[in-house]
């Protein structure tokens, strides 16, 4: 079980997490009760070599032995978890895009669903847009506590305003970061988001992790309201 209050860590990690010791060290080091994960490699069922979590992961790409695509890791096991590929694939590469929906218990409030979002990323805007709204789909009915995080890829205004409406729909606030505070950024448009509802915001940052990957940690502590 999370405890009432919680910190946690959204990063697209470039396939770093298994070939680059820092990493490791970093998640050590921070002590983070959630870790949301995009372009994660896992495989022989040890994702971080980090002890103490316990995961789940989505892979969108499979090469060799490895797998690669959004994990979420916790200090405590999922109630349930449900992965989903995107509709459309990726232009030259032809790969889907991963989604993670994991639901936790948590002390103080009723239980709490994180989506864990990749979200397409060389395609048209008419492609994007349908893609975001299947998340609405699959969260719309979902009534409790909230978190959606991850690599949006909203990198033009069509993109940003389209998330930001899905967001409005949700009753999701955003965690106040963009491209001035560091978050990986396109155009001028931030990627990365943490979005959140029936929590408080405690705290919020853009970690530095020292060249680890090409997007830069953003970490946040909540409380169950």
């Amino acid at each position: 079980m999370l405890q009432r209050a919680f910190s946690l860590l959204c990063w697209n990690v470039y396939k770093k997490n298994r070939d680059d010791r820092r990493f490791s060290e970093f998640l050590q080091h921070l002590n983070t009760d959630l870790l949301v994960l995009q372009e994660a490699e896992f495989k022989d069922g040890e994702p971080c070599r980090v002890e103490g979590y316990s995961f789940d992961a989505a892979a969108n790409i499979t090469f060799g032995t490895s797998n690669y695509g959004v994990l979420t890791a916790s200090r405590c096991r999922a109630l349930e978890t449900k992965a989903y590929l995107s509709e459309n694939r990726e232009l030259f590469f032809a790969t889907h895009k991963s989604l993670l929906l994991s639901r936790y218990a948590i002390e103080g409030g009723n239980a709490l669903l994180v989506a864990n979002v990749h979200a397409i990323n060389f395609r048209e805007n008419s492609a994007y847009k349908k893609e975001k709204e299947r998340i609405l789909d699959f969260l719309q009915k979902d009534t409790g506590p909230l978190i959606v995080a991850g690599d949006f890829n909203a990198w033009n205004n069509t993109r940003g305003e389209k998330l930001l409406q899905i967001a409005d729909s949700l009753g999701l606030k955003r965690v106040p970061l963009g491209s001035g505070d560091g978050v990986k950024s396109m155009f001028g448009n931030p990627l990365d988001f943490i979005f959140y509802r029936g929590l408080k915001l405690l705290e919020y940052r853009v970690l530095d992790d020292g060249g680890i990957s090409d997007h830069r940690p953003l970490f946040a502590r909540f409380e169950v309201l």
